[in-house]
């Protein structure tokens, strides 16, 4: 650790007021949050650009700024290797597994485990999944006090504290909705930071030429030499991150795959996806790691400024503190808060989901009103985040974060990651053999963690360190003994037949959507319409247009409807799904009811426009 109190009062009032305007912004979002679907999902109804600024705000969590700083500061741009391999497993996710959790209208993953396989199946992908996201909010919890404690003068576990409280507030009272439009202003401010603090960086070395020729030829590369050293090497990094963590992160953090599952349709999550990957990853990539590069450049161009042998943990705040002005570092760091705050909100918002749909609701209560559920959930994100908070004493106990979180990663997402890979691309995968994977799998895991010769042909010529054998590889058998297991297990049982896993394979999309609609899709192209609203009595829960404006849109009695504010830039906030009911003969006017006026939170005498779904 930097060992004193680092930043000054100027910084300090930045960082709070910081975290009074966030408490602010997001809790005025719990106006929005009146059923538990909108606590879970907002709603299913938010544009594309909504979802990709989100999925910035959580991907780049608080864990990204310390962890690839400090990497790149020992190894130089290399650090970036783990976000430039999502882009790999991007097909089998936009094309397979989003549309088939979207279509089938699963609460959770373990919902799908249900489905797909059995009961037995739920219940141990919850326990999974459960101690996955807690273990990652805790992390982000130790991250973000690593940085702030010596900045705010209190000890680390206070600060743990502070943080916790604030992020529960917001979180009790607006949910998914909340940490959307939250995301939308932290993503912002952390891509615009990072770039900012790489800007700093070059001024204070003297420009761009001086920093590129201050790094030696092995920190330009943009690889790690194949198998040495130990601790960060290509192989171990592919295996680890790029393959466990990137198809963990995509594929079965609920938190990430709810805020697809807020967007308005499957094609919009779709360009949610496509974007994030293509164009604001490499920007990611720059923003999280700058701070190891401009540290080492400083290290060999000011000799002295900054110990060369210096915790790489404590870079991102050295080289901070060391380029900004007063103020400029307090908004730096709180730009950091940003990072942590975003993926800690929607890991909470998502253990809430999962406690509520896989355990409280089925089992404990199942006849209780949404608003009951819905309660609950905000009562279980405070519990959730008092959990985070316990288990930072744990991860606090490793060498580092970076450690800490590799481990996190190569020992928790293997089983999971192996059984909705099958479950999802292989039909013949069974219901015994995923039960296998998580029990028989997780036990040669354990095995390999024992005795690490067992990882030792999985090496590909990696030395074995005493002490922390094969941090990285160690994924690599992982993933290869639950893969067997999976394998063998199944070619020995019997699967569900076809009729049976009906939209839960990337084999039955058609009817995963059929599932979506509750009949046949009408996939006729027709056109949007721009119409007024008028109120309707009545319970009916389908919306009323013209037989002209049904004819513009090729739809029919039915079919699947979505209606929002005309106003883009409201991202689908003010938005309603419904079902077209018997048309009528009034051109440009569609007819709600009062309930479906308050669910699309619609402003008399705007104009709404209207497009069938699917």
């Amino acid at each position: 650790m930097l060992g004193e109190t680092v930043g000054t009062g100027l910084d300090q009032i930045v960082i709070i007021v910081y975290f009074a305007g966030i408490l602010l912004f997001g809790s005025y979002f719990g106006r929005y949050a009146k059923t538990t679907s909108d606590f879970f999902f907002g709603g299913r109804r938010f544009a594309w650009w909504l979802i990709t600024v989100s999925i910035v705000a959580t991907g780049v969590g608080s864990h990204s700024f310390i962890k690839y700083s400090s990497k790149a500061f020992e190894y130089g741009f290399s650090s970036t290797m783990t976000y430039m391999n999502d882009w790999f497993f991007m097909p089998f996710f936009m094309f397979g597994w989003l549309p088939i959790i979207y279509y089938t209208r699963v609460g959770s993953i373990p919902e799908y485990f249900e489905r797909r396989f059995n009961r037995t199946a739920r219940g141990l992908a919850t326990l999974m999944i459960l101690l996955y996201m807690i273990g990652y909010i805790s992390i982000g919890f130790l991250t973000l006090a690593t940085a702030l404690y010596q900045i705010l003068g209190i000890p680390l576990m206070w600060t743990v504290v502070v943080i916790a409280v604030l992020t529960a507030v917001y979180m009790h009272f607006g949910g998914q909705t909340s940490v959307i439009f939250t995301d939308l202003l932290q993503g912002f401010i952390l891509l615009f930071a990072g770039l900012f603090l790489f800007f700093l960086g070059l001024n204070y070395l003297g420009g761009f030429d001086v920093f590129w020729d201050a790094l030696s030829p092995q920190a330009k590369l943009p690889l790690a030499d194949f198998n040495r050293p130990p601790d960060f090497n290509f192989v171990g990094i592919f295996w680890q991150d790029g393959f466990a963590g990137s198809v963990g992160f995509l594929f079965l953090n609920q938190g990430l795959i709810m805020r697809f599952m807020a967007a308005r349709s499957v094609n919009e999550g779709r360009k949610a996806a496509a974007i994030n990957v293509l164009f604001v990853l490499p920007v990611s990539a720059i923003v999280v790691s700058n701070a190891g590069w401009i540290g080492r450049a400083i290290v060999n161009v000011f000799p002295g400024t900054i110990d060369p042998n210096l915790d790489p943990n404590d870079i991102f705040v050295e080289v901070t503190n060391l380029v900004a002005r007063p103020g400029v570092f307090g908004f730096l760091i709180a730009a950091l808060s940003a990072a942590l705050m975003s993926t800690v909100d929607t890991l909470v918002n998502a253990s809430a989901a999962v406690f509520v749909n896989d355990i409280y609701r089925p089992i404990v209560k199942k006849e209780r009103s949404d608003h009951h559920f819905l309660e609950v959930a905000r009562w279980v994100s405070v519990g959730v985040t008092a959990l985070g908070v316990l288990l930072v004493p744990v991860f606090n106990s490793f060498e580092t974060i970076y450690e800490a979180h590799g481990w996190f990663h190569s020992t928790f997402t293997p089983p999971l990651v192996v059984a909705v890979f099958l479950g999802v691309f292989w039909k013949r995968f069974t219901s015994a053999a995923v039960i296998a994977t998580f029990t028989a799998g997780a036990g040669l895991m354990i095995l390999g963690q024992l005795f690490p010769q067992l990882v030792t042909p999985f090496a590909h010529g990696i030395a074995m360190q005493a002490g922390k054998p094969y941090i990285y590889i160690g994924a690599l058998y992982n993933i290869f003994v639950c893969t067997l297991v999976g394998v063998v297990v199944s070619l020995v049982t019997g699967s569900k037949p076809s009729k049976n896993i009906k939209g839960l394979t990337i084999f039955d999309i058609q009817g995963a959507r059929e599932i979506f609609k509750g009949g046949k899709p009408n996939d006729r192209e027709g056109e949007k319409v721009m119409v007024n609203w008028r109120e309707a009595d009545g319970a009916d829960d389908t919306v009323g247009l013209s037989r002209t404006d049904l004819d513009t849109m090729a739809a029919e009695p039915g079919d699947l409807v979505y209606l929002c504010d005309r106003r883009k830039w409201l991202g689908g906030l003010k938005s309603l799904h419904s079902v077209m009911g018997e048309p009528h003969d009034e051109p440009g006017i569609v007819y709600m009811t009062n309930q479906q006026v308050k669910r699309g939170l619609f402003v008399k005498g705007k104009v709404l426009v209207v497009e069938k779904e699917m």
